[in-house]
């Protein structure tokens, strides 16, 4: 979270704010704030979490609620600090500022997520919406932040300026997904071997992972064959593999990437 946390804070403070790109969420409330007021972005973005908080922990419990604490606090302690050294831009090119900024935006909030925990403002709106319902984190922050960004032409009256924020929270959802689907992803895998029986107990002792032998009948050789089915996340394929060429460097393997895997030691279903 402390990682996930300033890296986000990177993005906020050398790259949007001195640009004068409300790229969503309270920190880009905050950024408006700070322009109309003075008030620096991590002490406006720090009082106004505070009434989320209180929601956060009712809905979603008080672990999520610790952690989220902790988050702003976080995020508060880095945008405020890099704040007092970087007041300008540290790129001369708005549109580059805008790019650099939403993926740093979304890197940041995507290792917060896997952490369990929020940086504040809507990041917590989506954690409880995902505590009920498959959607996508990225995409559904962007929903929520279209307003906060349009109303920024009440403050700076720069359509353009609107424009840049779209595109930063774009960029950050997309950041976002990537991060976490990364890390969700799962590979099945049909292994034909004679050595099944070796493979199969290897992955299931080794992974904890559930196999299963499929019975059918090689066309070609009109014989019978076992097939080994099994489906691992993705960062576990090497060790798969490695168990694979360990009985059998000739068995014949077919890999594919699943889209979505629910069940025991997956993702729960939320419908």
């Amino acid at each position: 979270m402390t990682l996930g946390t300033f890296i986000n804070a990177i993005g906020w403070t050398l790259f949007l704010i001195p640009w004068k790109i409300v790229g969503g969420g309270l920190s880009g409330i905050g950024t408006m704030i700070y322009y109309v007021t003075g008030i620096p972005v991590g002490i406006s973005y720090l009082l106004m979490n505070i009434i989320l908080l209180y929601v956060a922990m009712k809905i979603v419990g008080k672990s999520f609620g610790f952690k989220t604490i902790y988050g702003i606090a976080s995020s508060s302690f880095f945008i405020t600090f890099l704040q007092n050294y970087f007041n300008s831009p540290i790129i001369y090119d708005q549109f580059l500022s805008t790019v650099v900024g939403g993926i740093l935006l979304g890197t940041g909030i995507g290792i917060v997520f896997l952490a369990g925990g929020s940086t504040g403002g809507t990041e917590i709106i989506v954690m409880i919406i995902n505590k009920y319902r498959n959607v996508s984190p990225g995409r559904t922050m962007f929903l929520f932040d279209i307003i906060i960004i349009g109303s920024s032409i009440f403050i700076f009256g720069s359509f353009e300026k609107i424009i840049y924020g779209y595109v930063t929270m774009a960029i950050a959802g997309y950041a976002t997904d990537l991060v976490l689907e990364g890390r969700k992803s799962s590979v099945q895998l049909f292994v034909f071997s004679e050595s099944y029986g070796y493979i199969a107990d290897e992955i299931t002792k080794t992974l904890g992972r559930g196999v299963t032998v499929i019975q059918g009948t090689g066309w070609y050789t009109k014989e019978n064959k076992n097939i080994i089915l099994t489906i691992i996340k993705r960062k576990e394929l090497p060790i798969v593999l490695k168990i694979i060429k360990k009985h059998d460097k000739n068995a014949f393997i077919s890999m594919s990437s699943a889209a979505g895997v629910f069940g025991q030691g997956f993702e729960k279903l939320k419908v």
